[in-house]
């Protein structure tokens, strides 16, 4: 099997975003991106190209939230992925970062994702792979220790409040490297790029022993749709 490049930070992982999508505006029309599962903000940085940005996502107060703070989508849809109406060959990008996870039925939603890009468009995908150590603690741990973990030992004193995770998760078998590479090869689609990224969130002792077991990699796929 191929082996995975690493990237070393969050920061290194958006700007290589950030390459990819801007590489797409060749001309001078602007780019239609599709954040698929928006959440609170935009990660990324894409001054000095026109584009149009549509938000869909199923928390709408994660949706108010982030009109409050940023208003930065131009249209924004409050939906489940699994059901929002998504019109053929309409984005030369969709964005999709940790949502999967959380989707009982993923296939379905990266079959609508397929069919909304353009010929040539990209999908960034961002997934905890189920089959890593954060995959596998996360599907044997009950829901209650997600809770538990976002509050006490990541400490996060918004966790649980409208408009903020941790979401229940499912892990399809699709969301994986493994499941991940059969779907493309399945649909015509073709794996541009491929990373890993560990990360170390800090801590000490036992704190940081369970930052490490519960956060430890991902794999970030750029994939093609072929026209």
């Amino acid at each position: 099997m191929k082996k995975v490049k690493v990237l070393k930070s969050w920061d290194q992982d958006c700007r290589l975003m950030e390459k990819y999508i801007k590489q797409k505006a060749i001309d001078r029309s602007p780019l239609h991106i599709l954040e698929a599962g928006c959440g609170q903000f935009w990660p990324l940085d894409l001054k000095g190209i026109q584009f149009t940005l549509t938000g869909v996502d199923i928390d709408e107060g994660a949706l108010q939230l982030r009109r409050t703070q940023y208003n930065d989508l131009t249209e924004m849809i409050v939906e489940d992925l699994r059901s929002v109406q998504l019109e053929k060959n309409r984005y030369d990008v969709i964005y999709n970062s940790y949502v999967l996870e959380h989707v009982d039925g993923a296939e379905r939603v990266l079959e609508k994702f397929a069919n909304s890009l353009k010929p040539g468009g990209i999908l960034i995908l961002r997934i905890p792979d189920r089959n890593c150590v954060h995959g596998f603690v996360t599907r044997v741990t009950p829901f209650w220790f997600h809770m538990f973990y976002a509050k006490y030992i990541a400490r996060n004193p918004d966790a649980g409040k409208t408009g903020f995770g941790p979401y229940p998760t499912f892990y399809d078998p699709i969301v994986s490297r493994a499941g991940i590479q059969e779907y493309c090869r399945n649909n015509h689609l073709t794996i541009k790029e491929e990373y890993g990224h560990r990360s170390d969130l800090g801590g000490q002792g036992i704190t940081r022993f369970l930052i490490y077991v519960v956060v430890r990699s991902f794999n970030i796929l750029s994939l093609v749709k072929h026209a």
